[in-house]
């Protein structure tokens, strides 16, 4: 007993601690995306990466990759399936919410990919991603003034952020064709 509670005690400092490392570059990481303008890019890769690797178990960062390659075969069921197995295996793990919202989306399952988006911003609220893709999300929904402060929310985050300036902009078209 005393050596699984040892075991129990030195994986839980172990977890906390990497996850506690990759909390601290995140937080490094975008305080750069708000003040270098330079290389936002290559900030911007380096938090995909981290957001897309599951802190300590390799597997499941294999299974997340393994849905993208179905996502990008256009094997929407099989995505979705493999997702969700890796929200069942780590709930915590916002990049598989977002994954799943992303094929939701895809496929039209609008409400699901919001709720869906819910929780990514609830685990990561600083997702930039799962803000753009509310935005989408919104678009579609017609509630177009929810995507504008979705938009918003990720220029805060993400400044030099190219796509929430032009979709806020089409938004404000949509509004003004709707009142018309």
């Amino acid at each position: 007993m005393k050596n699984f509670l040892l075991i129990f005690f030195l994986f839980f400092i172990f977890t906390e601690n990497v996850f506690g490392e990759i909390k601290g570059k995140l937080d490094q990481l975008f305080i750069e995306l708000k003040t270098n303008d330079k290389t936002t890019s290559e900030i911007e890769q380096e938090i995909w990466k981290l957001w897309s690797t599951h802190p300590n178990d390799k597997k499941l960062t294999k299974l997340l990759a393994k849905g993208s390659e179905y996502v990008n075969n256009h094997q929407f069921s099989e995505a979705i399936e493999t997702f969700t197995d890796v929200i069942n295996l780590d709930p915590k793990w916002a990049e598989a919410w977002n994954k799943r919202a992303t094929v939701l989306y895809l496929i039209g399952e609008f409400q699901k990919s919001q709720n869906d988006i819910d929780k990514v911003l609830e685990l990561e609220s600083r997702h930039f991603g799962a803000l753009a893709g509310q935005g989408l999300v919104n678009i579609q929904l017609k509630n177009y003034e929810k995507a504008i402060i979705s938009y918003k929310k990720a220029l805060e985050i993400y400044p030099s952020m190219k796509s929430p300036e032009t979709m806020i902009e089409k938004i404000e078209e949509l509004i003004k064709k709707d009142s018309i």
